[in-house]
């Protein structure tokens, strides 16, 4: 065998490693399911601690994946948080310092980014930040903080509103969109935020009772007087009786807390409980009613009453049962 004809043998050997090497199938981009639950302490999640709830889903998701022990954030607080997800930008930079300030759409983010690469995209449930959302080829959110019941969504940017719950609802829609609207052909993005368990913590009527039997320990800092402390936990907007003290976060009824002589301190008002509850339909309502007006309030009533003889016993409050 001459020199030329192992040079041909050669030529045609790496021609026929390149052609089936260039003809393999490009790998399948991944699909993207981002998954966003509001204000949802990692202390109610069970694949941290079982000692308030059980979510099973969730810890399937750690269990096959990855949980954070340690953490941090560029803004945490609700609208800014989001904005800094959309665009990676610090929140002075992408102009959303604060739940009252505008957010410009405009913006370059990354669902326009994965749009621009051939993704097909999609934003489903809450975002809380002004305006129709841009980089999506279907949209469906709630106007602001937006309803537990019965609630108002944007689709493309015009309002509709939804029978049931808010978070049936955003999950029936992702659901219906990931299986019969999107095209199978391209990968897909979709961003899944629910509201929940965001105040003023509004259940699903199936879980109404549930917590009704269940008992609570009382958590060592419910009397805090904040002592010591640095500035972030005096003012931050948690405390049960300065913010916390109206009809949607405590469950009471207005005559209720009139009756106990409970004043209500938030600044939200009670109108804010009047205007959710309002949505809800007469069966959803007679539901309601039937546990936290019959139940609730009897067992809040004589706590309640537990509590002030004990304080007009003692110097300080020492719990429920003094």
């Amino acid at each position: 065998m001459n020199i030329k004809t192992v040079f041909k043998l050669a030529t045609g050997l790496i021609l026929f490693s390149l052609f089936f090497s260039c003809s393999e199938p490009v790998p399948q981009r991944p699909n993207i399911l981002f998954i966003m639950s509001d204000d949802h302490a990692y202390q109610a999640i069970s694949a941290y601690s079982d000692e308030l709830i059980q979510t099973p889903n969730i810890d399937r998701l750690a269990k096959e994946g990855a949980i954070f022990t340690r953490a941090t954030v560029t803004n945490s607080i609700c609208a800014p948080s989001r904005a800094v997800l959309l665009t990676g930008k610090h929140s002075f930079i992408n102009g959303k310092v604060d739940n009252v300030m505008p957010f410009d759409w405009d913006q370059p983010n990354f669902p326009k980014l994965m749009q621009a690469n051939g993704y097909q995209t999609a934003m489903i449930g809450k975002i809380h930040l002004d305006g129709i959302p841009q980089g999506f080829d279907f949209s469906m959110v709630l106007p602001g903080q937006g309803n537990y019941y019965n609630p108002d969504f944007l689709i493309e940017g015009e309002r509709v509103r939804k029978e049931g719950y808010v978070s049936d609802i955003i999950t029936e829609t992702t659901l219906d969109w990931l299986k019969n609207k999107r095209d199978p052909k391209k990968p897909f993005c979709v961003l899944y935020h629910h509201k929940a368990p965001h105040r003023e913590w509004e259940p699903a009527e199936r879980h109404f009772r549930e917590f009704t039997q269940k008992t609570f320990r009382e958590p060592a800092t419910l009397f805090d007087d904040y002592e010591g402390r640095g500035t972030a936990a005096k003012t931050a907007e948690m405390n049960i009786l300065k913010h916390q003290n109206w009809a949607g976060d405590s469950k009471l009824y207005p005559e209720v807390m009139n009756e106990l002589g409970i004043q209500e301190t938030s600044g939200w008002g009670i109108n804010a409980f009047n205007s959710n509850t309002g949505r809800m339909d007469a069966e959803q309502k007679a539901a309601w009613d039937s546990v936290f007006m019959l139940r609730v309030h009897r067992k809040i009533k004589s706590d309640f009453m537990k509590v002030k003889l004990c304080n007009s016993i003692v110097d300080e409050p020492r719990g429920i049962l003094c």
